[in-house]
């Protein structure tokens, strides 16, 4: 699992998938981490509204086309909108994660995901399916 936590910490965009309308959607959206919690901007609309106290899915990934390699993290987790009702300190330790979005438009909404389960694979040439090869689960 730490290894997992590393990955994610190296990177900043990722997918969170969330149930909008009955419907599975996924969505890009920037994230940090506090600790092992991961911490999500975001703006007023279907993802906030969809994810807030719901189970959601979030994923990372990185892919070599070229070398036909890669690894993905899943991390499946409850969600929630920081907000007045939390203490200030949760408030100033999830804005100093200091996620920037890469989108325009406002995004003044911060939502914590805490993790319940996280799992990782790793694609390498050559190898068997991730299913088969416990090489590649990470």
């Amino acid at each position: 699992m730490d290894e997992c936590y590393q990955r994610l910490a190296g990177h900043e965009l990722g997918r969170i998938g969330v149930i909008a309308g009955h419907q599975p959607l996924v969505i890009p959206v920037d994230y940090g981490l506090d600790g092992r919690t991961i911490v999500v901007r975001t703006h007023p609309g279907t993802t906030l509204s969809a994810a807030e106290h719901a189970d959601v899915a979030f994923e990372v990934d990185e892919f070599d086309r070229a070398r036909r390699s890669g690894w993905s993290v899943l991390v499946r987790g409850l969600a929630e909108e920081v907000g007045p009702g939390h203490g200030a300190d949760l408030v100033a330790r999830t804005r100093a994660v200091g996620v920037r979005p890469w989108a325009p438009g406002e995004h003044g909404n911060w939502l914590r995901i805490i993790p319940q389960a996280v799992s990782g694979r790793r694609v390498s040439p050559g190898q068997l399916p991730w299913g088969v090869d416990d090489r590649a689960h990470l």
